[in-house]
């Protein structure tokens, strides 16, 4: 297949359109018409896991960190950055990028964290806002089924756990066409009334292109009649961090115990203990610690993440436990969220796991 069948994929499994703003998600390098054969998956893109590459013959790597996050002025690799392009563009490797993309999927990051402790009952903790759509337009009743279940086919409503979300109401319509339209129904030049549904759903932005081209596709009348709100709503299903529950409740040392096994994290730091069971737990892949007032607020008995300051420590007050696995510990598993995606859509497609230990922190 080409490169641009498994962006393409990738772009609307892991949306664009939910990237941070400051993020740089989707294709780093490669040429979309290239022919492609297997990949590589890994948290970060290193010379190592580019040597890597070469030596198994694979067309591309993904990734969960993006290899290009700064403005690239030039490429004679005197930096980290410009020696790992240089490297890959000369052996024709194309990068793929997920990262924050793929954070606030409602199976991403945080949620696998939470699966791999054995967490239930998972839910977002932050949701994502301002990702909404409103779709509303005019159907005539003969056409409704059609109409409405292309809009559904196309990814249109979906709240949450549900789909084919949407809401009809009956009315009338009218329009004149001029001398040189041709009326589904009705006649050139004069009036016609007919009996129309005002048919209502919602859609993520970025489908927004897809779905009115389905729209017009099946939508039997020449012009089409639709307007999209911008919706304020928050979306439970897609944001930053989880939150989930123990069945069993878990003393504060034990649950430090599993984090350390669980990440193979060797240097787990911790605020004072509450000396309360661990029930509730709040996380967040990578540097999550602005969710941390969100996750006491919760109820959230601890909030596992990464990259936390020394004076966040401070700001636990005794009402949670933070605690700091690491920003490759609590991301490592995000590979597998991305073979899982891959493998769905393209079975035989050959994806592996990078061997390569990318971490740049080390511990005496």
């Amino acid at each position: 297949m080409k490169l641009k069948d498994l962006c393409s994929y990738l772009d609307s499994a892991v949306p664009l359109s939910f990237q941070e703003v400051y993020d740089n998600s989707g294709l780093q390098i490669g040429s979309p018409e290239r022919e492609i054969s297997s990949t590589i998956i890994t948290l970060d893109v290193t010379e190592e896991v580019i040597d890597e590459a070469i030596a198994h013959k694979c067309d591309v790597l993904v990734s969960h960190h993006p290899l290009i996050f700064h403005p690239i002025k030039s490429l004679t690799g005197k930096s980290f950055t410009e020696r790992i392009l240089y490297k890959a563009v000369k052996n024709d490797i194309a990068v793929y990028s997920a990262h924050t993309s793929l954070d606030v999927l409602s199976n991403g990051v945080s949620s696998k964290m939470a699966e791999k402790i054995g967490l239930e009952e998972i839910s977002v903790l932050s949701p994502s806002e301002n990702k909404l759509l409103k779709l509303v337009t005019y159907i005539p009743e003969s056409h409704l089924e059609v109409v409405r279940n292309a809009l559904f086919e196309a990814g249109a409503g979906v709240i949450g756990n549900y789909d084919q979300c949407g809401f009809a109401a009956s009315g009338t319509g009218s329009f004149r066409g001029n001398e040189i339209t041709n009326p589904f129904r009705g006649e050139k030049g004069k009036i016609h009334f007919e009996k129309e549904i005002r048919f209502e759903t919602i859609l993520f932005s970025h489908l927004k292109d897809k779905v009115i081209k389905v729209l017009l596709e099946a939508h039997p009348y020449e012009e089409v009649a639709y307007d999209l709100y911008s919706l304020e709503n928050k979306n439970a299903g897609t944001g930053l961090g989880c939150i989930g529950k123990f069945h069993n409740p878990v003393s504060e040392n034990d649950f430090l115990k599993m984090v350390s096994l669980v990440f193979e994290a060797k240097g787990v730091r911790y605020s004072k203990p509450t000396g309360k069971l661990v029930r509730k737990v709040a996380l967040c892949g990578g540097s999550g610690v602005s969710l941390l007032n969100l996750a006491i607020s919760s109820g959230a008995d601890a909030f596992l993440t990464a990259d936390i300051k020394y004076h966040d420590f401070f700001n636990t007050e005794n009402k949670i436990l933070l605690v700091d696995a690491g920003h490759f510990e609590t991301e490592k598993f995000s590979g597998e969220i991305l073979k899982d995606l891959i493998i769905k859509k393209f079975p035989k497609f050959a994806v592996r796991f990078s061997e390569i230990n990318t971490n740049p922190i080390n511990y005496f």
